[in-house]
């Protein structure tokens, strides 16, 4: 595997030309099975294994779990922004420190518990999103996009499969 496969397992993210119900209705899917899919493959795992990396010098198996806390509560947040405000423009974050911080040193079992609650209150708002809320944008200043919270909902999609490859990649290929 080179280094862009390793990177991006299920390849990188591409916003589909139409996106309808049923498709919206999968993404959100996705989104409301991934902390049970992460809890199969990370609750038997002893500290050793919550070490290993995806790919060299990637993240940890912890700070996967730990950073898809991070980023689904500002997705989340992203979505309210959007639902309440005019076209915010939202904050950006920097995840690399973030997965630095010390309550990284917490067991990913903590962030798996706040991905449970999380996802359960977001998917309850996903399902109950009209067309017109659908269509609502936030801006990206690091690409100063507007994103529809419909393109946000398969980003978030993508992103789930994404980090959960990331931790079964971890357990397969075994980096230190």
């Amino acid at each position: 595997m080179n280094l862009e496969e390793l990177k991006y397992p299920v390849g990188k993210f591409i916003k589909p030309e139409f996106v309808n119900k049923e498709i919206i209705d999968y993404a959100i899917s996705e989104i409301e099975n991934f902390p049970s899919l992460v809890k199969i493959e990370i609750e038997n795992l002893n500290e050793q294994d919550l070490r290993l990396r995806y790919r060299p010098e990637g993240w940890t198996i912890s700070q996967v779990v730990h950073h898809c806390a991070d980023s689904h509560i500002n997705s989340y947040m992203r979505f309210k922004l959007a639902l309440t405000e005019n076209v915010p423009t939202i904050k950006p974050y920097y995840e690399s420190l973030w997965a630095e911080l010390r309550d990284n040193n917490l067991s990913p079992l903590v962030s798996l518990q706040l991905l449970e609650a999380l996802h359960t209150r977001w998917v309850y708002l996903l399902k109950t999103l009209t067309e017109d809320d659908l269509n609502k944008e936030f801006i990206h200043p690091e690409k100063s996009e507007r994103i529809s919270l419909k393109e946000n909902i398969l980003i978030y999609s993508w992103h789930c499969q994404h980090h959960l490859a990331h931790i079964k990649q971890a357990k397969d290929l075994r980096f230190d």
